[in-house]
């Protein structure tokens, strides 16, 4: 009888470890060898000696953290196949951000899904998340509450290109996480017509350049922080949530606040962030979808590692599925989910 994933995938206070591959998935902290899901900075920490990912993740972590990024790298590609010391590893595409991967391990006989940080929508920035079948699947949480129905991406966006035709002589300036949402904001945009130069905050120019550099078209892309306040009049600009908040983006011409989150949902948020146009557009499985890829995967067994964890579990055995949360360390932080 194959082994039970739980007898050879346990938690450590390093993160998830698997113990005859010698390898971490996401370790919170420096370990000898790590396997990275994606880039964002709650999954791909400095100070690794071997990391393993798919080559857009890796080049993202090297544009980040530089000599940090890992004494070596191995690029492997969605569907390729790696044996680390028995244990069979391919990466399977999560449809987070650009090289956002599931990490799928097999060892004598059974298969664990670790799918780090996904979304189930369309995004033309990135392939799309592929289901695959196991015993046990590690999900994140993120948006696990029935409040949590993301509306159509298109849709959010819509809007914003609405007050823009109402609103000429204000500049629009978008909090959007740097990797990932800033360039599927601007993907959406370009899909719904918007043909103009998109003015980007200094930290997220780089990063659209990579997914340049790995075929994603963004179309004219500006610096903001060289422009002339005059010519970003009636323009769209895109920041950090945090540089959104701060008297960078107070230097624009009478701005509109605007906001692209899941957690938009929440009126409450939006009104204490003072955003006067929040999108709900998020980068993670809202509540159905969540609850559709535990259906799809076919797990009789489903771990969560942070988020709404409680909620998920209950729904889960609902649907005849057993569920354990993690509780691991230092996941969920970052910014504009």
């Amino acid at each position: 009888m194959p082994p039970h994933p739980q007898t050879w995938l346990r938690v450590t206070p390093s993160g998830l470890y698997c113990e005859p591959g010698d390898f971490f998935i996401d370790a919170s902290q420096a370990v000898p060898r790590a396997i990275i899901t994606h880039a964002h900075a709650d999954h791909a920490r400095p100070g690794h000696q071997a990391v393993l990912g798919t080559a857009e993740t890796l080049a993202v972590m090297r544009a980040r953290m530089g000599a940090g990024s890992g004494d070596t790298q191995q690029a492997l590609a969605y569907g390729e196949r790696l044996d680390l010391n028995g244990v069979a590893v391919t990466l399977r595409p999560a449809g987070h951000c650009l090289g956002s991967a599931q990490v799928v391990m097999e060892w004598q006989g059974s298969r664990a899904v670790v799918s780090g940080d996904y979304k189930r929508r369309h995004d033309p920035t990135c392939p799309p998340f592929e289901p695959v079948t196991c015993d046990v699947f590690v999900t994140e949480a993120t948006f696990a509450l029935p409040v949590f129905t993301h509306p159509p991406a298109l849709d959010e966006a819509r809007k914003l290109l609405d007050s823009v035709a109402l609103f000429p002589e204000r500049t629009h300036v978008i909090g959007a996480y740097s990797l990932g949402k800033a360039q599927r904001m601007i993907a959406l945009l370009r899909q719904l017509g918007w043909g103009a130069p998109i003015y980007l905050h200094g930290a997220i120019m780089p990063l659209c350049k990579l997914y340049g550099e790995f075929g994603v078209d963004l179309g004219e892309l500006l610096p903001a922080t060289v422009a002339q306040k005059a010519s970003l009049v009636g323009a769209i600009v895109i920041g950090p949530p945090s540089a959104v908040a701060d008297k960078w983006a107070r230097r624009l011409n009478d701005p509109v606040l605007c906001m692209a989150s899941g957690w938009m949902r929440l009126r409450q948020r939006a009104k204490q962030g003072g955003v006067e146009l929040p999108m709900v557009i998020s980068d993670h499985a809202d509540w159905p979808e969540l609850l559709a890829t535990a259906d799809e995967v076919e797990a009789p067994e489903i771990w969560v590692t942070h988020g709404r964890e409680d909620a998920l579990i209950h729904a889960l055995k609902a649907r005849g599925i057993r569920g354990r949360a993690l509780h691991l360390v230092g996941l969920g932080e970052e910014e504009g989910e």
